[in-house]
């Protein structure tokens, strides 16, 4: 059987022509060349510097909610307002903004600015990461709650019901709902998110007082959940 041999010297050749072929290409577009080796300058230059600036901003991003941390663990309302809205704003789209967001939120309402924090809420939580999603809704559930906007409470008790990652928190947040849903007279909706609780989360803390205001609700004639 006849092998086919590649030789050295045809492959060097081969590799010479190729060369030579390139260094002919560029010296009869030396201007487009150097067009391209200024934009390939530039763009590495843009991205070192936008990399520098990410960095540069989230190192400041976090100076400054951890001022507003402290000033809020204080009891500095004010302050903490002030710097961390300055940091949502400042940083706005960035995880240190949403971080932020929580943070101010927790200020107005400890302020009882209930609508300045229903102001914030209303606008991060739909778009808040999932790792956030569920405090935001939950705090503009309270934001809400303490607004006596009883309706607007429960379903966003409801939203951070569903966006809650573990058991637990979500039976909290239904039990907030229940709470909120009997605010408005809708006693109907109060028993579903007890039942909830009761029949799919009765492992966690709050199935004790679900089973309570289930009895009050149906008067014991409605439930059928097995108490262990």
């Amino acid at each position: 059987m006849a092998t086919s041999v590649t030789t050295p010297g045809r492959s060097v050749a081969t590799d010479t022509g190729a060369l030579a072929w390139l260094r002919a290409w560029i010296k009869s577009h030396r201007q487009a060349s150097g067009y391209a080796v200024a934009v390939l300058i530039v763009a590495a230059v843009l991205f070192g510097w936008n990399l520098l600036s990410a960095r540069t901003a989230e190192r400041n991003a976090g100076r400054q909610i951890e001022q507003g941390r402290l000033a809020l663990a204080s009891k500095n309302y004010q302050l903490a307002a002030s710097v961390l809205s300055q940091a949502v704003e400042n940083y706005s789209g960035t995880r240190a903004a949403q971080e932020a967001s929580i943070l101010l939120a927790q200020a107005r309402l400890a302020q009882g600015q209930y609508q300045q924090a229903i102001d914030v809420l209303k606008r991060f939580a739909p778009k808040a990461d999932a790792g956030y999603r569920a405090q935001a809704y939950g705090l503009l559930g309270a934001a809400y709650e303490n607004a006596a906007h009883f309706r607007d409470a429960a379903e966003a008790y409801q939203q951070a019901a569903d966006a809650a990652p573990y058991p637990f928190l979500r039976a909290q947040f239904l039990s907030d709902a229940g709470r909120a849903w009997l605010a408005t007279g809708d006693t109907g909706k109060a028993i579903g998110a007890y039942r909830t609780i009761a029949e799919k989360l009765d492992s966690t803390g709050s199935v004790t007082e679900a089973r309570v205001r289930l009895g009050e609700l149906t008067k014991g004639t409605s439930i059928a959940v097995p108490v262990k």
